[in-house]
């Protein structure tokens, strides 16, 4: 299979090509869910598009908790068959479809009380083991393990000695999520999907009562496009309703935004050897292990304001750092955050007042002719939600079409993998890196990773890392753009790298660096240096400042103070 690049001129091209003849399948919305139904789409032979109305997983697919989880506490609420279903998923991610991308990470679970709760929550943690067996994709994570009062704070130091009497340690799975998005957008191009960012629908084309079409326009190059399909799928998470109003028509369903926020703070700040799973009056709390950094999150709660910059308050960050220090030796202070990210979970509007409470399950519709919506769900079980989407749109086509295949379709630097994991000594002699910096790549690229070293051999000072955030190597930065779809400077240093949140200076002083190293690529003059270098930097003043505000109305305003970067 050749592997698709996603620059500049790939991307006009795209635009091109989608609106010459009409498509089966057009997805609208470039988070994991639109990623996964474009891949499902493309691998049954189907002509596909897809189009973002912004940079792939800007949304809530860039800014969750990071983890690939059978959700531990939804056995809790008996739901044993999304429980089951993720938690195959999950195997399926870690063994074949993407060994590169997604890693074991270990938890752990204080106990608090003597006798019942060890059986009650051991009792729990054993059923998500076997359960996890069953699916036939389990077996490659180790079983869960009852510790000792003192084993337990062998693992995990940082915990107070009366927080606890024992603990259970149980394993789920982790990813990079915006990479792990952009990655099944490339793989679903090199199957012959023709994908688009910084393409906004700013309407529907009708027929009737058929939806026909997309009208879109290029918020990079100022035109506007006409893309015509046999099928529309909306996957645009928490902008459903959204979406939905375009076309005039009330959708089956509402889907309601839950916000939740995660702090990053440095890996010497927590001494423990597992993450950790905490329960609150309202959820769980996890911290998880992040490279060099923990991220310690999350937060339940209703939002109706501003959905694509949804702003943490100071209310918020208090609310997890009071939380967390329940349990640690040595608390957690302001002055200890890297970072501070939000999210906006999609959720299917029912009957109950708390987010917390409601449906984490998906739907698909057909609301009209030529239109199926689909929404809810969970990150780990976007396959299954693609497969429905495209089975619901199926229906519409008029041919015959083959079954989902993504279950044995693996994402583009998966396949070799672990014979360059098992190499990565030799890669590193060869290169003249250090083998650490090539586990870093392998775990970021998988296989491609060949093709980031191609351009560390044509410009030797690619392979330098950068200045002010040396996790990252100067190659890291070009290869966003060339291959990766990378439109700005905000979008390499907040999703192609993480460089937003796991620096204090939340890459500032990182920025004019990148700007200069991307500018040929993306075709940049000084001016439009400064203008990236200048938004960027307003953008994490403006998000500062909505951290200090007491509430969302006021953090959400604070926010707002910068505008999404002007176009070229």
């Amino acid at each position: 299979m050749k592997t698709a690049i996603l620059g500049p001129a790939q991307r006009a091209e795209a635009l091109a090509r989608m609106a010459e003849r009409e498509l089966d399948i057009l997805v609208v919305g470039g988070g994991v869910v639109g990623a996964g139904t474009v891949l499902d789409a493309a691998t049954r032979g189907l002509s596909t598009g897809l189009v973002e109305a912004r940079d792939w997983a800007s949304g809530t697919s860039s800014r969750s908790s990071k983890l690939i989880h059978g959700g531990l506490r939804y056995l809790e609420m008996l739901d044993f068959a999304l429980v089951r279903e993720a938690l195959k998923e999950r195997g399926l991610l870690l063994e074949r479809l993407a060994p590169h991308l997604v890693k074991p990470v270990p938890f752990l679970y204080p106990l608090q009380g003597k006798g019942w709760e060890r059986w009650y929550a051991g009792s729990g943690v054993a059923l998500y083991d076997a359960m996890s067996v069953s699916s036939g994709h389990g077996r490659g994570l180790p079983v869960h393990r009852h510790l000792s009062h003192k084993r337990a704070l062998q693992v995990a130091p940082c915990l107070k000695r009366d927080a606890l009497v024992g603990a259970l340690q149980y394993y789920d799975a982790q990813m990079d999520d915006a990479r792990y998005v952009a990655t099944m957008v490339r793989t679903a191009a090199a199957y012959g999907a023709q994908v688009a960012n910084r393409a906004r629908v700013a309407g529907f084309l009708r027929e009737g009562e058929r939806v026909v079409g997309v009208r879109v326009e290029d918020v990079e190059g100022g035109g506007d496009y006409e893309i015509q399909a046999q099928q529309i799928v909306n996957a645009t998470g928490v902008w459903t309703d959204d979406t939905q109003a375009l076309i005039g028509e009330r959708g089956q369903f509402h889907v309601r935004a839950s916000k939740g926020i995660h702090l990053v703070v440095p890996k010497d700040r927590i001494h423990s050897t597992t993450g950790l799973i905490l329960r609150t009056e309202k959820s769980v709390l996890f911290v998880i292990p992040w490279g060099r950094h923990w991220i310690v999150g999350t937060t339940d709660t209703d939002w109706d304001l501003d959905k694509a910059h949804p702003a943490a308050s100071s209310a918020d960050i208090d609310y997890l750092l009071e939380h967390v220090n329940e349990v640690l030796a040595t608390p957690l202070t302001r002055d200890d955050v890297e970072g501070v990210y939000a999210g906006l979970r999609p959720l299917l509007a029912g009957e109950s007042d708390a987010t917390s409470k409601l449906s984490r399950e998906h739907t698909v519709a057909h609301p009209v002719p030529g239109l199926v919506v689909v929404a809810g769900g969970k990150y780990t079980t976007y396959r299954v939600m693609a497969k429905d989407a495209v089975d619901e749109a199926v229906h519409g086509l008029d041919q015959r079409v083959a079954d989902c295949v993504t279950e044995d379709v693996p994402l583009v630097g998966a396949e070799g993998y672990k014979a360059l994991w098992n190499a990565r000594a030799r890669i590193a002699a060869r290169t003249g890196l250090h083998v650490a910096r090539i586990e870093h790549l392998l775990n970021r690229y998988g296989s491609l990773t060949e093709e980031l070293l191609e351009l560390v051999v044509a410009d030797p000072a690619l392979g330098e890392p950068l200045a002010h955030a040396d996790d990252y190597l100067r190659a890291e930065a070009v290869y966003a753009c060339t291959h990766e779809g990378a439109r700005h400077l905000d979008d390499v240093l907040t999703r192609r790298t993480r460089i937003s949140i796991e620096t204090f200076d939340r890459g500032t002083r990182s920025a004019r660096e990148v700007a200069e190293l991307i500018a040929p690529a993306l075709g940049w003059d000084n001016d439009q240096i400064e203008k990236e270098i200048a938004h960027y930097r307003k953008r994490v003043e403006a998000e500062r400042e909505s951290q200090r505000q007491p509430d969302d109305l006021t953090a959400d305003a604070a926010r707002l103070g910068a505008p999404d970067i002007v176009p070229l």
